[in-house]
């Protein structure tokens, strides 16, 4: 075992965004036997290192949905930005239809100032048509999703457009499923773009040269690993293309049904520590 690679919403943070202690003395242990890990995220790198700030972790980073890689201490090793011209397509999209979004760029997320709003609103037409809804949970689904660092409001997709600043990952967010599946609809057959999901409430754009998975084979090339040697524990669409290409493979026992059917074993939940029963469970394998 040469290489594992993390993702990090839903499976190496539990339900209140924390890194459990069993998971990072696993990580810190896999790590001391030789093992390079690897955190790969649809989160912005700078975003990852807040996460690690009172860990004591250094990892190397595939950020954006594989559209950035970091190196340990933190440089750019390699990018994958969105082209210009499909940015500028997918944003006067978002925003004419009243979408929340979010752009990672090198130093910020920009989001647009209104777009909080839009997501309050939802969550009252839900609380008014459906009682019986689970309003807490969708409350707790926004509290994370605001609770990420470096954002910055822009008035408007024009600013970020005019800015000029490469632009490696849009998030359109939403709680109603019809303007997701219109959403997904609309981007689908985008040529130039990939498309995936990281959660229930979204539905996440990058070059279509941008996933975890083709990010951890320029990885495996660099560091000269045979992708055989090398695991991928996940819980989300977006991990597929990493679980795809790795030599081994976990889900977490709180991830997707199309997760939970690619891979070859299944780990504890989050919020168990599944992190760490996958990398003792692969750790003793190479020991047995």
């Amino acid at each position: 075992m040469k290489m594992i690679a993390i993702d990090l919403d839903g499976t190496l943070l539990n339900n209140e965004s924390q890194i459990s202690a069993e998971n990072l003395e696993a990580i810190k242990k896999a790590q001391n036997e030789g093992v390079e890990v690897v955190v790969a995220t649809g989160r912005a790198e700078f975003d990852v290192r807040e996460v690690f700030s009172k860990t004591g972790l250094s990892t190397w980073v595939i950020g954006a949905n594989g559209a950035t890689i970091h190196t340990p201490e933190g440089e750019l090793f390699d990018s994958v930005p969105i082209q210009p011209k499909d940015a500028e397509e997918i944003l006067s999209w978002l925003e004419a239809e009243d979408y929340y979004y979010e752009v990672f760029s090198d130093d910020a997320i920009l989001t647009p100032e209104k777009g909080r709003d839009l997501l309050y609103i939802e969550l009252d037409r839900i609380r008014t048509a459906n009682p019986d809804a689970n309003i807490a949970e969708l409350e707790h689904a926004l509290k994370k999703q605001f609770g990420q660092t470096g954002f910055k409001k822009v008035p408007s997709y024009r600013e970020i457009i005019e800015s000029g600043a490469p632009l490696y990952n849009v998030l359109a967010f939403t709680f109603e499923k019809e303007k997701r599946d219109q959403g997904w609809r609309h981007f689908e057959n985008y040529p130039h773009l990939t498309l995936v999901s990281s959660g229930v409430h979204n539905f996440e754009l990058e070059h279509k040269y941008a996933s975890k998975g083709i990010a951890l084979e320029k990885l495996a090339t660099h560091l000269g690993y045979d992708l055989r040697d090398t695991a991928a524990i996940g819980d989300s669409p977006n991990d597929l293309s990493m679980l795809s290409v790795a030599g081994h493979k976990a889900a977490m026992g709180n991830g997707r049904d199309a997760v939970l059917e690619v891979c070859d074993f299944i780990t504890k939940t989050n919020d168990e520590h599944g992190v760490a029963h996958a990398i003792t469970h692969w750790l003793n394998s190479v020991h047995s």
